[in-house]
């Protein structure tokens, strides 16, 4: 039975794809690099800034940090705000919280952004926990976040058994890798940035292909 819900933001709760390729564009742009192919720029939703950079763009260390404060300060005042919530995503939480679930973000987005993404949207009071990485690097895998986000549950209820009565969200196989990395089954959704093939190869427990079809899914599982 599932009691708590670990969601991924980016491509899971809100679609902002267009922001982040916005500031990934810039942050290219810096080093003279000019990138036009959405489908490039649309691989920075989800794994982390670091990766991004300095394994695609083959950046040393130096030029992968200025290319990740280009893209944050581009992100913090403008990007942030080039996003939406998917349709069915509130009423679909209002559902689990009227179950009795706690939820949380788990995301590899700095906290900051996440805070100003969730209360723009008028959903952080949907989360019992909100977690990412912070602006210095630490908790940027996915891994350490969720570690991270168990840990809490288990101090907000009590409960010892936190691990195998949760279940973790999210659209990449960064999010599919980093919760079976903490022995976690993943639901993976098409509807964000990730393919069906991506999720199934890195061995998402579930693929669904729709907000409401997570929404049910979730209720089932909440009821085994």
């Amino acid at each position: 039975m599932i009691k708590y819900v670990l969601f991924d933001l980016d491509g899971t709760l809100t679609k902002s794809g267009p922001g982040i390729m916005n500031a990934a564009k810039k942050a290219l742009e810096h080093f003279g690099i000019e990138e036009n192919d959405p489908d490039k720029l649309r691989k920075f939703v989800g794994p982390p800034l670091t990766e991004s950079f300095g394994e695609r763009y083959n950046m040393n260390t130096e030029e992968m940090m200025t290319a990740i404060a280009v893209f944050r300060k581009y992100y913090s005042s403008t990007g942030i705000y080039e996003n939406s919530v998917f349709e069915g995503i509130t009423d679909m939480l209002q559902s689990l919280k009227d179950k009795g679930l706690l939820l949380a973000i788990a995301s590899s987005k700095p906290r900051p952004q996440i805070g100003i993404v969730v209360d723009h949207f008028h959903i952080r009071d949907y989360f019992d926990v909100i977690m990412g990485c912070e602006l210095d690097g630490t908790r940027s895998q996915k891994k350490e976040v969720v570690e991270e986000v168990l840990k809490q549950f288990g101090e907000l209820s009590g409960d010892s058994s936190v691990l195998e009565h949760s279940i973790m969200v999210g659209d990449r196989k960064y999010d599919v890798n980093g919760s079976r990395e903490c022995d976690l089954e993943c639901i993976g959704v098409t509807y964000g940035y990730g393919t069906r093939k991506e999720l199934e190869e890195a061995g998402a427990a579930y693929v669904v292909d729709s907000v409401k079809e997570l929404g049910e899914k979730l209720l089932e599982l909440s009821r085994e």
